[in-house]
């Protein structure tokens, strides 16, 4: 179950204030420990004067028009909701969900969170985790049609809908009534999910090790980096805006994409994420002769090592590479030494 907080309206300004406490400590325990990320707020600010209003059937709802300044109908980015917000609620249990609209006048239901009652008709907050794209829509479902939700009413340029019967997660639906000039009571806060805008050094040896600064937004929270498919050595996170991790081994050289991962999501790849493994890649120069076989292995990203002169075993072997250690096909640290033994 969702944890459900909750505070009295016995006092306008401890309300709010409680509320903020209360909202933080949710953060708190949502995120494990680590530091908050920062959120932004989407749907109805909130404010005083709704009346509880009954939903009449069991639907969703939704505004569509909120003229208040600090109100923001869509949410500004992509990410998860983790906290939701209602005023006026009776009854319950009631599902936040997410409304994607198509472009042509209907809303993909693109999901809900799990279901909260509120202890009063006061101001409540519920702890969620439950994505959202940039675009969508929050909207409220109720459990029976007796349950009520704060609406308030004569706001000039305000407006909300519904959606009759609440809809499957993947159908798309027009909206079945429209309702002008009130608004409901509803509105949620969103964890952006991270970015990763740079990756320094951005370079490394595929044996592991090397200390990366991890340069972003949204970073807070972190629970995973990972070097490709693979876990970071290790990392912490810094602020906001910084990781350092170390950077596991890896089987073969080439370019990876850093990843992190939140509770809203792991950042979308861009070549600003790349980390690329070096190494020496053992080519075979057998039979090459010495001033070529160096030239290869300089191309692999290894270096000569020790030149033997040893008997050839044939005339036509002198000159050339008849031994090679370590063998060809060996992935070693860049820069690695490879010794010949040349026919004489």
């Amino acid at each position: 179950m969702r944890q459900e907080l909750a505070v009295r309206e016995s006092d306008k300004w401890s309300l709010r204030w409680a509320t903020v406490v209360v909202g933080v400590a949710a953060a708190w325990m949502l995120l494990a420990g680590s530091a908050q990320a920062a959120v932004v707020s989407v749907g109805s600010v909130l404010p005083e004067g709704t009346t509880s209003k009954p939903f009449e059937r069991v639907q969703t709802l939704f505004n569509t028009a909120l003229p208040e300044p600090g109100a923001t109908l869509a949410s500004p980015v992509t990410g998860a909701v983790i906290r939701w917000r209602v005023l006026g609620a009776k009854g319950g249990p009631f599902y936040l969900r997410i409304l994607h609209p198509n472009g042509k006048g209907g809303y993909e239901a693109a999901g809900t969170s799990g279901g909260a009652t509120p202890l009063n008709d006061g101001l409540q907050t519920f702890s969620t985790n439950l994505p959202i794209q940039a675009g969508d829509l929050i909207g409220i479902d109720p459990t029976s049609e007796t349950d009520e939700i704060g609406v308030l009413t004569g706001v000039s340029g305000a407006g909300y809908a519904s959606i009759y019967p609440t809809p499957f997660d993947g159908s798309v639906h027009p909206p079945s009534n429209t309702f002008a000039g009130e608004e409901i009571a509803l509105s949620a806060e969103i964890q952006p999910a991270p970015e990763i805008t740079l990756v320094s050094p951005p370079k490394g040896s595929v044996k592991g090790g090397t200390i990366v600064t991890i340069t972003g937004k949204n970073l807070n929270g972190t629970s995973s980096v990972k070097f490709g498919d693979t876990p970071a050595a290790s990392f912490k996170v810094d602020s906001d805006t910084k990781i350092t991790a170390t950077a596991p081994r890896s089987t073969r050289p080439g370019k990876v994409d850093v990843t992190a991962t939140t509770l809203a999501g792991t950042n979308a790849n861009t070549r600003f994420d790349d980390f690329v493994y070096r190494a020496c890649v053992v080519p075979n120069v057998k039979n090459l002769k010495e001033k070529e076989a160096k030239a290869k292995l300089k191309r692999r990203g290894c270096k000569p090592g020790k030149v033997s002169k040893v008997k050839a075993p044939s005339p036509k072997k002198v000159g050339k590479v008849v031994k090679q250690t370590p063998k060809p096909g060996k992935v070693l640290a860049p820069g690695a030494r490879v010794r010949i033994q040349v026919g004489v």
